[in-house]
Order: structure tokens, then sequence, then C-alpha cells
């Protein structure tokens, strides 16, 4: 499992600086294909807006 986990979308409530991560578990979904071949074919479901 991953040890540190990196974002860069500061607009989740997750973000901290440095760009980690601090939810407890990620969730990620393939969003077009059954099976994903590249990183813009998933989506990070742990997303929630600050606002």
């Amino acid at each position: 499992m991953a040890k540190d986990v990196l974002c860069e979308v500061n607009s989740c409530k997750y973000w901290a600086a440095g760009d980690k991560c601090t939810a407890n578990s990620i969730y990620v979904v393939n969003n077009r294909n059954k099976q994903a071949t590249t990183a813009g074919e998933t989506d990070c479901k742990t997303f929630e807006s600050k606002i």
C-alpha cells in the first residue's frame, strides 16, 4: 500500500500543504471503460469540495 498519497486538487477538503492527501482511504474508479488503460480514464471518488 502507498505510504504517501499526493494530490494537486487544492479545492478538495483532504488536500494538505505539500500536495498531501489526508483521507483515510482513497477510492478510484474507471470513468469510461470497463478497464482503464490511462490515468485520464480514472476518477477519484474520494474528492469532497472544501466549500
